[in-house]
C-alpha cells in the first residue's frame, strides 16, 4: 500500500493512497459475506445463500463498493498507528478509483488533535466546586404524596381514555377528546396496597412509598451534580484555546440534526414535512446550529487531551461489555457507532469523576 500525507488547514489531514490489487482482493470473501448478510434467495434463508450465488446475483460493482469498505474499515487504523496520527472524530472516506482488476485507490480527510492551551484545570474545576458545594438531598413528604397523586391521575384518565374509545368517541376534536378525559381528583383510585401492586413487585403502600423517595433522591442528585459539571465546562470552554477541526463541527452538527430527525419520526411526523412547517432547510439549521456545535467539539477535544494527560482512556474490557449491552439490546445497532458512543461516554464520565474530586 502506498500512502502520501499532505497536511491540510485546521488541523486536518488528507491521507492518499493505492492499495494493490493483490491485496484489494483478500477481501472479497468478506463483502460477499456482508452482501449475503442482507440478501434473501430462493431455496436459503437471508445470510445463508453460497458465496458463489451471491456472486452470481448481485452487480460486480456492488461487490466492488462493499469490498472497497471492508477493505478501508481494516487498513485505515493501521494508517494512523504506523504514521502515528492522531486522529479524532469520523473520517471522510472518498473512493477516486475502483475497477475489477484494478489497484483501489481513495482519498481521506480527516482530524489530527490540535494543540489545546489548557487552563489549569484541576484547579478551575475545584473553584466551581467550591463556588457550588453539593447540598444534601432531601426527599420531603409533600414530593412523594404529589407524585402519588400524578400516578393516580395518569391511572384515572387512562381508564377515562379507554371508555372513551369503546363508546366510539375517537373522532372527537382535540378539545372534546380533552374534556372527555377530564377526571376530578375525587374520583381518582384510592391510593392502598393493591394500587401499589400495580405498578410493580411491591409488598404494599410503605414499600411503593420508598421506592419513590428513593428514586427521586437519585434525580435530584443528578440533577445536581449535571449542575455543577455544566459549569465546569463553561469555563473549560471559555478559557482554553486550540483550533476546531472543520471536520469534527461537521461531526457534531450532524449528530444534532439526526437526533432531531429520530425526535420528528418518533411521535409520527415526517420530518421533511416538519421542515416545511418550521419554513427551514437543513442548510438553514445546521447555520442556526453552527456556534452550539463548534462549542461541543471544543469541549469534546478538551475531554480527550485531559483524558491523554492523565490517563483516563477507556480500556478494552470496559468499552466491550457496553458494546455488547448496546448490540443485545438493539440488534440494529451499527457495532461501529456503538463502539465509537461508548467510548465518547466512558471517557467523558471518567474525565469528569477525576475533575469532581480535585
Amino acid at each position: 500500500m502506498k500512502i502520501t500525507i499532505n497536511k491540510l488547514d485546521k488541523s486536518e489531514v488528507e491521507i492518499v493512497g493505492v492499495l494493490e490489487n493483490a491485496e484489494f482482493m483478500k477481501y472479497e470473501e468478506k463483502a460477499l459475506v456482508n452482501i449475503s448478510a442482507r440478501m434473501e434467495l430462493p431455496g436459503f434463508r437471508k445470510g445463508k445463500a453460497p458465496a458463489s450465488m451471491v456472486k452470481d446475483n448481485v452487480s460486480e460493482m456492488m461487490i466492488l463498493e462493499e469490498q472497497a469498505e471492508v477493505a478501508l474499515m481494516n487498513v485505515y487504523p493501521k494508517i494512523i498507528e504506523e504514521n502515528k496520527l492522531e486522529a479524532i472524530g469520523r473520517p471522510e472516506i472518498a473512493i477516486t478509483k475502483i475497477a475489477k482488476g484494478s489497484d483501489l485507490e481513495f482519498k481521506i480527510r480527516t482530524a489530527v488533535l490540535p494543540e489545546m492551551k489548557l487552563p489549569d484545570y484541576k484547579k478551575l474545576a475545584g473553584k466551581v466546586i467550591d463556588e457550588n458545594p453539593m447540598k444534601d438531598v432531601e426527599v420531603s413528604e409533600a414530593d412523594v404524596e404529589k407524585t402519588i397523586l400524578d400516578l393516580r391521575k395518569m391511572r384515572a384518565e387512562q381508564k377515562a381514555g379507554a371508555s372513551a374509545s369503546h363508546e366510539g368517541h375517537e373522532h372527537m376534536s382535540e378539545e372534546e377528546h380533552a374534556k372527555a378525559h377530564e377526571v376530578k381528583e375525587e374520583d381518582y383510585p384510592v391510593f392502598d396496597d393493591e394500587f401499589a401492586k400495580s405498578f410493580g413487585d411491591f409488598k404494599g403502600t410503605e414499600d411503593f412509598k420508598e421506592k419513590i423517595r428513593a428514586n427521586m433522591k437519585i434525580e435530584k442528585e443528578t440533577s445536581a451534580k449535571d449542575k455543577i459539571r455544566l459549569a465546569i465546562v463553561e469555563e473549560l470552554v471559555k478559557q482554553t484555546e486550540g483550533e476546531i477541526p472543520e471536520i469534527l463541527i461537521n461531526s457534531e452538527t450532524d449528530k444534532m440534526l439526526y437526533r432531531l430527525e429520530a425526535d420528528i419520526t418518533n411521535m409520527g411526523f415526517k420530518f421533511d414535512e416538519y421542515l416545511i412547517q418550521i419554513k427551514k432547510t437543513e442548510d438553514e439549521l445546521r447555520n442556526e446550529w453552527r456556534g452550539e456545535a463548534e462549542k461541543r467539539a471544543k469541549l469534546q477535544m478538551i475531554i480527550h487531551t485531559i483524558s491523554e494527560k492523565e490517563n483516563l482512556k477507556p480500556t478494552e474490557e470496559e468499552i466491550e461489555k457496553d458494546v455488547q449491552g448496546i448490540l443485545t439490546m438493539y440488534k440494529d445497532a451499527d457495532p461501529t457507532r456503538a463502539r465509537a458512543y461508548v467510548e465518547n461516554m466512558i471517557e467523558n464520565e471518567k474525565v469528569f469523576k477525576f475533575l469532581e474530586t480535585k
